[in-house]
């Protein structure tokens, strides 16, 4: 062609031609033109007239040729529009297969506007909007050659943007490997499809292409339908799983419904749990559903003798219903296990277990809060119980507080309530024991002359922590309580435990008696109604909304439109364009209050999605609105909206981090601390440092929170920033001269470091990256503590505990080996600050600095003591500092040895253990393991095929538990149980104080 284009010097005689009327030089003249085109289209661009002039004569046979030279020519004047219309004029003349940068460009241009087309037709409902047929002929003509050539994820892509799920389906079919094209495709429509009604009919699609597989992957299978909401298709899946006799089908199920629960969805759990057939077990069970979380009075083991109940409960009364066929006794004893799975209860009570007998949290660092912080001032005594709660979340250690009764005991007011809620964290999901626990403290029926309101309200309140998102066996005693109560305070904390225990469930019956209270217009009760009220109906996007709207345009209370208008953005949670008329509603609305609950329902309708739209909208209201509340508000939502991309976050923030408005800085810190909670991610350290020492007092709270929670279980040895934030937050603690607000910043902090006897992380989204609902609508309502403080406790719904527990058939936890192919001190606890010699090298010097001579001789009495016990029992002192591969020395000595020789490479780790979210990759089984897992993710729950079912097994984690909680709920006094499994599980603390009650 080059040397051709050499020959001729212009295409003026080729042009000429075409004015002639023989029909085979006209065509002499288009073909050459069309190979010199690339050469001589500013010459042959002043006779397109002449060229257009042959394409429109029908009788012309070569009308497509000249079709295709005016395409390449505006292609090359840039006007692509003309340009495309004219190669779909050119019909196969238009070769799609042509690698050249004309044919790419015009292709790209035709999808687009294919896709542009149909997604219009499909939001408009629209069937008569046409699409030009030569434009769909050219686009099957792409997708067909990319699915002959195997280019699958190019055809999914493609297809996926077009609206053509027949050539999807197509797709998925033909490729070589069906499970891993159809994972591709659900990346895909999560990441790319904004629609949430579209993104629902491609997962339609390809649950229905996993049904006609021969071996379809059930995990996957059910994730897809309980996006889709479809319990009853789930049921049938278990169902069929254990009927079968293949014991490795009914771990399957058991794995299933593990999986199911992890992702927080109570409604739906409790759908496909209804959903299974239970005719068999009729009289059994109550075992299960309801018995569950039955407030038995301090049962001794209760905790474990529960499932074995169940168990021998089903066995008994099936054997005696059907002796005939042992299959059908197999079938009832696994549907009872299931249920117990699906319920929450066996998960819950697993992890309960684990963060008890694993609890690693630092006393020292609470004392050290307390010692420091001054007794007149009230926001930092109420934030060291708030801090007290948080790090033992779930771990049912009181301890601290049995310890400092006489000190708890100034708490007066709301700062009492939260002192009593606080239990609740501490003791979340100790659904058998929840309500003997908070009975000292809970509402005397009938009497009304009971304990302080305040302490009963609080109790409340923390009955719903406990309870939180599986609450059946408490609504009652909650609805009946808020019922038989006009003061507010026990409203208030009636209303916020309800909303908790019912999470989700959209119970019309619940909502009108909250309602009821919302309309005594009292503030304090119609705040906790508001925020309820959403919590009820988290996601339902429920025409029940504008009535919520509704008065809070009629009501005079700020505390009650605060409420609803979180309220209302709760309930739009996860719906995306659905819920666009109410956010636009909210936004333009007159009242900065209710714009402000706009820009949570932004955040709650398209949480993790990064949605491009919902960026732009918040961004707008960032920098535009005049309120500065709804400008922080708009910034930290963005924390929401990408936290399934966090790596985004720190960019998109980085601007606004540094605005001159400390409002918009705050909600930047948030929003990193969200989205980026538990990762650790560099660039959201680095933004979140300068914030930590910010000029103004609530930047700098809010940035240590958010720092917290990034680092929340990152070890020193892969960040050496966390050691410099934790000297950080206990210099500020300590420092007399520091601001409350950033005072209580630091000692918040500190309890979210170290959450849950440092065992938990914050996760917003499962193994499956499915949303954890509980999680984010736990954050949202945290958020809100800028407020109202009590809501900080919301922050314990975010936690998971970051352990592998492997379970056997049975659903016991056996004892056995496998491999963290890493440095030990990569994933290890922080050093804990409780060894004499560590103390007195790394605390005292500050400790004493700062605190009285009388604090210092306390101090060194009590590590007097220490030292005497730990030498009068060296093994109970050393066995809470040991790690797991059992080394005995002391963990003094152990520092040293590790100086002298290099680490190893690796550790052995016995189950259940702790593995934190960067850990996972690392874990192995061993290769001549007696335990092989259902299936390959190494976190969370996983079900074990054992390959030598003859053998013995060790079982650990149940048998911890029910001694310390026999032992622990022998003495009968009522106080007594509310730390029914604490008195042995802090390192070498004396045995705790008497019972006490609080008096007002």
């Amino acid at each position: 062609m080059a040397a051709a284009a050499t020959m001729v010097s212009s295409a003026g005689g080729l042009l000429a031609m075409l004015n002639e009327s023989h029909p085979a030089l006209k065509l002499h003249a288009l073909s050459n033109l069309n190979t010199y085109v690339d050469y001589f289209w500013p010459e042959i661009s002043t006779s397109v007239p002449i060229i257009e002039s042959l394409y429109e004569d029908e009788e012309f046979e070569q009308r497509q040729l000249a079709a295709l030279l005016v395409s390449k020519v505006f292609y090359y004047l840039g006007e692509l529009n003309d340009s495309l219309s004219y190669a779909l004029g050119a019909g196969p003349q238009f070769d799609v297969s042509e690698d050249s940068d004309y044919v790419h460009t015009l292709l790209a241009k035709a999808i687009d506007e294919y896709a542009s087309l149909k997604t219009k037709a499909a939001e408009s409902n629209d069937a008569s909007a046409v699409v030009d047929p030569r434009l769909e002929a050219i686009v099957e003509r792409m997708l067909d050659k990319c699915i002959s050539d195997g280019k699958f994820q190019q055809a999914i892509g493609m297809a996926i943007e077009c609206r053509r799920l027949d050539k999807l389906e197509e797709a998925v079919i033909r490729s070589d490997n069906v499970h891993a094209t159809i994972n591709y495709c659900i990346d895909v429509s999560h990441s790319f499809v904004n629609r949430r009604e579209y993104r629902l009919e491609v997962l339609r699609l390809l649950v229905k292409v996993y049904q006609q597989l021969p071996s379809p992957d059930f995990l996957s299978v059910c994730q897809r339908l309980m996006f889709l909401d479809e319990p009853e298709a789930v049921a049938n899946i278990l169902e069929q799983l254990l009927r079968s006799e293949d014991v490795d089908e009914a771990l399957l199920a058991f794995q299933i419904a593990f999986d199911l629960v992890e992702n927080e969805h109570q409604a739906f759990l409790l759908k496909v749990r209804d959903g299974l057939p239970s005719a068999k077990l009729q009289p059994s069970e109550p075992a299960v559903p309801s018995g569950s979380a039955q407030p038995e009075p301090a049962q001794s083991g209760n905790a474990v003798t529960s499932e074995d109940v169940q168990m021998t409960d089903g066995a008994q009364v099936d054997g005696s219903a059907i002796t005939s066929d042992p299959l059908e006794v197999i079938y009832a004893e696994r549907l009872t296990k299931i249920r117990g799975v699906l319920s929450g209860e066996t998960s819950i009570r697993l992890a309960l277990q684990f963060l008890y007998s694993h609890n690693k949290s630092d006393l020292l660092i609470l004392k050290t809060i307390k010692q420091s912080v001054e007794m007149r001032n009230s926001v930092c005594h109420s934030a060291t119980i708030y801090a007290n709660a948080i790090m033992h979340a779930g771990t049912t250690v009181d301890t601290f507080l049995r310890e400092n009764l006489d000190w708890l005991s100034r708490a007066t007011n709301w700062a009492k309530f939260s002192a009593t809620a606080g239990l609740g964290v501490i003791h979340k999901g100790h659904l058998q024991q929840g309500r003997s626990l908070m009975a000292p403290y809970l509402p005397q029926g009938g009497s009304g002359g009971g304990g302080s309101p305040y302490s009963e309200g609080g109790a409340l309140y923390a009955l719903g922590l406990i309870h939180a998102n599986h609450g059946e066996g408490i609504k009652q005693f909650l609805r009946e309580s808020l019922r038989s109560s006009n003061v507010e305070v026990i409203q208030h904390g009636a209303c916020l435990g309800l909303g908790l225990a019912a999470l989700g469930t959209a119970d019309d019956e619940i909502f009108d008696e909250i309602k009821n209270v919302l309309y005594t217009d009292s503030a304090v009760a119609g705040e906790a109604a508001g925020i309820s009220m959403g919590l009820l109906m988290v996601g339902t996007a429920s025409e029940k909304a504008s009535e919520m709207l509704a008065y809070a345009h009629e009501t005079q209370h700020e505390k009650i439109i605060r409420g609803l208008a979180l309220g209302i953005a709760l309930t739009v949670y996860g719906r995306e364009e659905e819920a666009d008329t109410l956010i636009e509603q909210m936004t333009r609305d007159q009242d900065p209050i209710l714009r402000y609950g706009g820009m949570y329902a932004i955040a709650l309708a398209y949480r993790g999605t990064a949605n491009n739209k919902a960026i732009r909208q918040l961004l707008h209201f960032a920098v535009s609105d005049v309120s500065d509340d709804v400008r922080r508000t708009a910034v930290l939502a963005l924390g929401f909206v990408l936290y399934s991309e966090p790596e985004q976050t720190p960019r998109i923030v980085s601007l606004l981090s540094e605005s001159y408005n400390p409002h918009v800085r705050y909600g930047a810190a948030m929003a990193v601390g969200i989205s980026c909670a538990g990762t650790g991610l560099s660039e959201a350290i680095s933004l979140l440092e300068p914030l930590t020492s910010d000029v103004v007092d609530f930047v700098r709270q809010g940035a240590l929170i958010a720092m917290a929670m990034v680092m929340v279980q990152i070890s020193e040895a892969s960040d050496s920033r966390v050691g410099a934030f934790r000297r950080q937050l206990e210099k500020i603690i300590l420092d007399k001269h520091e601001d409350t607000m950033s005072k209580m910043g630091a000692i918040l902090a500190s309890g979210i470091l170290d959450a849950g006897g440092r065992n938990v992380t914050i996760k917003l989204l499962s193994k499956t990256k499915h949303d954890k609902m509980t999680a984010v609508v736990g954050l949202a309502v945290f958020t809100q503590f800028w407020y109202w403080y009590p809501l900080i406790y919301f922050v314990s719904l975010a936690f998971s505990p970051t352990a592998l527990i492997g379970l056997n058939y049975d659903l016991k936890v056996p004892k056995f080996e496998f491999l963290s192919h890493a440095k030990p001190s990569l994933f290890e606890y922080p050093k804990p600050t409780t060894v004499p010699t560590t103390a007195s090298a790394v605390k005292l010097p500050t400790a004493v600095l700062s605190t009285s001579v009388r604090a210092k001789a306390r101090a060194t009495k009590k590590e007097a003591e220490k030292a005497s016990t730990e030498k009068a029992e060296p093994n109970s002192a050393k066995g809470k500092t040991v790690d797991k591969d059992g080394d005995s020395s002391m963990q003094v000595e152990s520092t040293v040895e590790k100086k002298a020789e290099p680490e190893a490479t690796f550790e052995i780790l016995t189950n259940p253990a702790r593995v934190v979210p960067a850990q996972e990759k690392f874990v192995k089984f061993l290769e001549d393991s007696r335990y092989v897992p259902v299936k390959s993710s190494p976190s969370g729950f996983v079900l074990l095929k054992d390959l030598r079912p003859n053998e013995a097994e060790v079982l650990a984690l149940t048998d911890s538990l029910s001694s310390t909680s026999a032992n622990a709920g022998a003495p009968p006094a009522a106080g007594q149980q509310q730390g029914a499994a604490s008195s042995m599980a802090v390192d070498e603390e004396p045995a705790p104080p008497q019972p006490f009650e609080y008096t007002s």
